[in-house]
Parts: structure tokens; sequence; C-alpha cells
């Protein structure tokens, strides 16, 4: 179990602004700069996931361009949401284009659901994303998908965004854009596992929104991610 081979603890809560989010986006930053720089690992609740970018920032300023592995049923490379530059559905964009991404190790799981435009998968290749489709884990075995995972991902620091959303509504209802066709939650914290021994240098889990929920459907299941991605993490003396 985890907490017998790291030491972990409750940061407490970042108060942000909610009506200027740039200014939020820099308070996150200045948060997650404090809290890293004595060693510590972050593993961060959000939030939607607009936390990816100032987070990416700071784990940029320690090991350089990271591999990110992104769960989630959306891209979240578009280049404005409703005409605003940082949004939930951008970090990744802006990402790319601060250096923060390796362009060689970086992928999206879990991806299904309409595109805003016919070319969305092509830009998104070009900011350093391989994509496993939702539909590839029903014509592949979980290990095979945990052999092209790593594969990609390599000995490289690796970021772990993960919205919940790529969970299909079933077991995540509590979320602001559930798409159905996802993956259940047994074959994601399987996929998760699949991690161990790789270099994690820090994880998010975004975009659960209780207000939505029922009967803590979807509170449960981060928990349990939470619960499988500190497990990967870095052990600690």
């Amino acid at each position: 179990m985890p907490f017998s081979r790291r030491n972990v603890a409750d940061a407490g809560d970042v108060g942000v602004n909610p009506f200027d989010i740039e200014a939020a986006i820099k308070t996150i930053e200045s948060a997650a700069t404090s809290l890293t720089s004595s060693g510590r690992t972050l593993l961060t609740l959000g939030g939607d996931h607009t936390i990816a970018l100032p987070l990416l920032r700071v784990q940029h300023s320690l090991h350089g361009p990271v591999a990110v592995l992104h769960f989630d049923a959306h891209l979240d490379t578009w280049d404005s949401y409703f005409g605003a530059p940082y949004t939930h559905g951008t970090p990744f964009r802006r990402a790319a284009e601060e250096g923060l991404i390796d362009f060689d190790h970086s992928m999206h799981v879990g991806i299904r659901g309409p595109l805003y435009g016919g070319l969305d998968l092509e830009e998104s290749a070009r900011m350093g994303f391989s994509v496993i489709h939702c539909r590839d884990l029903l014509r592949h075995s979980i290990d095979d998908i945990i052999d092209r995972m790593r594969e990609r991902l390599g000995q490289r620091p690796v970021y772990v965004s993960l919205d919940i959303d790529v969970l299909d509504p079933a077991f995540a209802p509590g979320t602001g854009t559930p798409e159905a066709g996802g993956m259940s939650s047994a074959q994601l914290l399987e996929i998760l596992r699949g991690l161990e021994g790789l270099n994690v240098v820090g994880v998010d889990i975004v975009e659960v929104s209780p207000a939505y929920d029922h009967a803590e459907i979807t509170g449960v299941a981060a928990a349990h991610v939470a619960y499988e991605l500190l497990s990967v993490l870095p052990a600690t003396s």
C-alpha cells in the first residue's frame, strides 16, 4: 500500500480568484512551486483541467519538457474555448506553445466523442500526442494498451493528467462534460497499475463535480484513482 512506502500529507487547499482565470493560474503555479521546492511530488485534485497548465510549468522548471500522459474523453488541445485562451479545453495547447511538453513521448488515452473540427487530431499530433482511443480498449487487451503506453513514455519524466470523464458516465456521472462510450473503472485502475516503475513526477485528477454526482459514484472512482496513482509515485523514506 502507498502509505507504508511514502510519506503522504494533505497540503490543504489553494484559494484562487474565481473571477480572474489568469490570476488563478498564477496562484496555482506559485503554490505548486512552493510545495515542490523541497523535493516533494504533487498529486493535485482539481478543479477543472485548466490547472494542468500551471502545474506543467512547475514540472518543466524541475525536469525540462515532460512526457504528458493525458487520460480524457477530450483532447484539450484547442486554441480557444468560447473565445477564451485559458480554459479547461486549452491547457495542452498552451503547454505545447510554451515548450513544456516532450513532443516525442506524450499520449492521450481514452479519447472519444465529437471533435470541433477536422484538424483537431492532426493539430494534437503536431503538439506531440499519440492517441489511444477508447475504441482501442474494445479491440485490444489491457496488457496491449499498457505495453503501448509504456513504450511511448519510456523513462522520460512523466506527468499524469487525468480527467474523470475518461470514465463512462455509468462510472462517473459527476462531471461537467460526460461522453458515452468510455472505459470502466476496472479498466482505468488496471491501466494505472501499469505505470509502476515509470518515472512519474506529478499527477493531477480533475473535473469531479459533486453537484452532478449520484451516490458518490464519481467521488469513489476518483478516490480509487488517487490511491492507484499514489502507489506508482516514487517511494520516500
